[in-house]
């Protein structure tokens, strides 16, 4: 869900009252884990976590005037939500996470092409999440990002 904040400060005043801790934590568990290279913005109305003009000059092939997304947090409806580009290009490291999920979580893995749903705020693996921002390095994204853009 796009929102009208424009800095992650905003953001991080404004998600509801009842998910505003799980979501900083998240968001905290997330910049303690970027590698370097990535840097936390606002990407298309979320927190994201993006490779900066500096170091991908071109930017997001969609809208270049936008750094390269990455990851991003929402707060929607009925769930907190992470995005993860990585894992949706990378078959290993999609098996990877599907099977850690059951060592980190009880609750049944709730997710999309790129989607992690997280409608129980207090089953959100904090852990595991940490470990996969740390398992793609700002180099080997746009290098994945680049072979399949040219597919």
């Amino acid at each position: 869900m796009k929102t009208p904040e424009t800095t992650i400060v905003e953001i991080l005043a404004n998600v509801a009252e009842d998910r505003k801790e799980a979501f900083t934590k998240l968001h905290q568990t997330i910049v303690s884990n970027l590698p370097q290279g990535f840097e936390p913005g606002i990407s298309y109305g979320m927190l994201g976590y993006v490779i900066p003009h500096s170091l991908y000059p071109a930017g997001y092939h969609c809208k270049p005037a936008e750094p390269l997304p990455f990851a991003s947090i929402a707060s929607q409806k009925n769930s907190i939500n992470f995005y993860h580009m990585g894992i949706y290009l990378d078959p290993s490291l999609m098996e990877w996470f599907v099977a850690e999920y059951p060592k980190h979580s009880t609750q049944k893995l709730d997710m999309g092409k790129s989607c992690l749903r997280f409608k129980k705020i207090e089953h959100i693996p904090y852990d595991l999440l940490g470990q996969l921002m740390q398992k793609m390095t700002a180099e080997q994204w746009i290098a994945l990002y680049e072979r399949n853009l040219k597919k």
